[in-house]
């Protein structure tokens, strides 16, 4: 797999337990959620590194398991980073489904809800706008905005210009619904010819090293 993480000297670090497995919490590399936590053993690290692709083990079944291998829901590695004892991992993934055995893009989809964490609230915007453009549902003004990408690019123009005069005339709220109209237009306009918020973000990482 191109670009797939490669057997690496500090893997030697890890600090297995007794039974020989390390906690690895998975990570979407693009959005920041959390996927799923799950265990790792040396041969489930091997094969990460190898295939480029999530390996575990299963405690319960005591058994290697490659993540996807029937569901189709794998999650390309991106990297693999350790705590301060080196005793739990994090992967940073590209998922190409849902994490959960029960569809749901996270495990961790149960508990408090009701208010969605800030780093979760453009992911979920983005995901929004991709089903607006699969369906193109009737009356949302998502799909009329993907269907007619110069109403989309006049709206970016008016939204910018709205939220630099709200932040000299109006309220610090105004400014930032104001920014939000920007951003939601913004991330409309880009989903047109396939591109995303991590397009811009990568450009950014990109500006940001020596």
């Amino acid at each position: 797999m191109k670009d797939s993480p490669q057997p690496v000297a500090e893997d030697a670090a890890i600090a297995f337990d007794e039974r020989g497995l390390v906690p690895c919490v998975v990570q979407d590399w693009r959005t920041g959620e959390v996927l799923t936590l799950a265990y790792m053993n040396e041969d489930a690290v091997r094969l990460t590194r190898e295939t480029g692709e999530m390996h575990f083990y299963s405690r319960s079944r005591q058994e290697l398991w490659h993540k996807g291998a029937t569901s189709g829901n794998t999650q390309a590695v991106k990297a693999i980073r350790y705590d301060c004892d080196a005793d739990a991992l994090l992967a940073l993934v590209e998922p190409a489904g849902p994490a959960c055995h029960t569809g749901e893009r996270s495990c961790f989809h149960n508990g408090e809800k009701t208010q969605a964490a800030p780093y979760e609230v453009l992911p979920i915007l983005e995901r929004t706008i991709a089903d607006r453009a699969a369906t193109r549902r009737q009356g949302s003004y998502t799909a009329r905005l993907l269907n007619d990408p110069q109403l989309a690019r006049a709206k970016v123009r008016e939204e910018a210009e709205e939220v630099t005069r709200a932040s000299e005339e109006e309220s610090d709220e105004r400014v930032a619904e104001e920014a939000a109209d920007v951003l939601y237009h913004l991330t409309v306009l880009l989903r047109a010819p396939g591109l995303s918020l991590a397009d811009a973000e990568r450009v950014l990482d990109e500006r940001r090293k020596p």
